[in-house]
């Protein structure tokens, strides 16, 4: 068995999952190739090795790219379903344009993969590597599969009809999630929709010290400075709290497009003093980070189950987040943190003022938390589970259904290249 493992960018800090799952699968002897349609802007340090490992789409290269103009035009016919749905909409004329692009794309990445005798495609969000996945699957006669996240299914869900249609077998991260596809696209047979929770390591998330210890009261934000994630709630909030006169400090660790437009909200509403943009913050630094907040907030207008809101609660700290999505799944409100009404700030101020008057006598609920992650989001023994089945899916793919089979790279085209 040889998987082509596909991400959008690779390695990143806030994806600490996708290149777990790749070591848990080589742990099965599983032949696993790094693939990603781009390099990390900002890779995490430790990860050095998997960047000198990872096959790289982008940026184009001359030979690849000249076989890639004779494999797709030799492949048309065999991608002519895929083609004309890229084609007919009801997507924008841009959308349909890069769509096609992505077509090309995914003729690039088969001669890529050629000489590495891949099986099995494996794309990692729903983005447009799926589909770039998705053609070099169907140029190499190999079979495909994806992960689905949050904003891949329910922001950003272009040609999913399709990509759902194709593949063999979809992960996806939440029971929520799974509903809504079911809903959103009947025609997809249910069995092949599987949920798999990720998880933590909850022997690194824990608690170094035993409490924030500051007299006034500190709230956390953790990800990226991304529009989906919508800060510029938390800031609000920020300000009606200081206008109440509640002394606090917040901070927001990440980076991303959205840092200007945040620090000129921040600076108009004079919160210079209260609020603070911390920029990237490396994996090992997070603990104490966590460990000196209060409260750890999310206000983000789309999520799967957030993986900042498990780090947080393994570290038994007190979280806020909105009730959308699979975070209820995590989150179960008044026991082991607190939920409000998505874009409600009133609902959101209710929910944090509570923490902040109730103080220490909050601490049944962290230790709730902490016990639920362990419980149900531990890393360890989810990603065996998900190795496991999808191990047994892809063995099940290319189970013998005629006498003579013909792998990929015995394929008379790809041959000649």
């Amino acid at each position: 068995m040889s998987v082509a493992y596909l991400a959008n960018s690779f390695p990143e800090a806030v994806e600490s999952y996708v290149w777990e799952e790749i070591r848990e699968l080589r742990r099965r002897r599983v032949k696993v190739v790094p693939c990603a349609m781009r390099r990390s802007k900002v890779p995490p340090a430790a990860c050095a090795n998997w960047t000198a490992e990872t096959l790289y789409a982008l940026p184009l290269r001359a030979i690849p790219f000249i076989r890639a103009n004779w494999v797709l035009a030799a492949s048309l016919w065999k991608l002519r379903d895929l083609i004309w749905r890229a084609v007919r909409g009801p997507e924008t004329v841009t959308r349909r344009f890069r769509t096609l692009v992505h077509t090309w794309l995914g003729a690039y990445l088969a001669t890529l993969l050629v000489r590495k005798d891949v099986t099995h495609i494996h794309v990692h969000h729903g983005y447009f590597s799926a589909w770039v996945g998705m053609v070099a699957a169907r140029i190499l006669d190999a079979s495909f599969s994806m992960t689905l996240h949050g904003s891949d299914l329910l922001v950003r869900a272009d040609y999913l009809d399709i990509k759902l249609a194709q593949c063999s077998f979809c992960f996806t991260i939440s029971e929520f999630n799974r509903r809504h596809i079911l809903r959103r696209y009947p025609l997809t047979d249910p069995p092949k929709v599987l949920v798999q929770h990720l998880g933590i390591d909850a022997t690194f998330w824990r608690d170094p010290v035993s409490g924030a210890g500051n007299p006034i009261f500190s709230i956390l934000s953790v990800g990226r400075l991304h529009a989906v994630k919508n800060h510029g709630f938390l800031i609000l909030a920020c300000h009606a709290l200081k206008n109440s006169g509640i002394l606090f400090r917040c901070a927001i660790a990440g980076e991303g497009e959205e840092h200007g437009s945040l620090q000129a909200l921040i600076d108009e509403l004079g919160l210079a003093d209260e609020v603070t943009l911390l920029g990237n913050v490396p994996r090992e630094q997070l603990p104490a980070l966590y460990a000196s907040a209060d409260a750890v907030t999310l206000t983000s207008h789309s999520e799967g189950v957030p993986v900042a809101l498990m780090e947080a609660m393994a570290m038994e700290r007190i979280v806020i987040a909105p009730r959308l999505s699979g975070i209820p799944e995590l989150v179960v409100d008044g026991e082991n943190g607190f939920l409000y009404t998505p874009e409600s700030m009133e609902h959101f101020l209710t929910k944090l003022q509570l923490v902040i008057r109730c103080g220490s006598a909050m601490q049944p609920v962290p230790r709730a938390a902490r016990k639920h992650v362990l419980l149900n989001f531990n890393a360890q023994v989810n990603f065996a589970n998900f190795v496991a089945r999808f191990v047994e899916r892809v063995a099940d793919c290319h189970q013998p259904t005629a006498p003579i089979s013909v792998t990929s790279h015995e394929n008379p085209l790809l041959q000649q290249i």
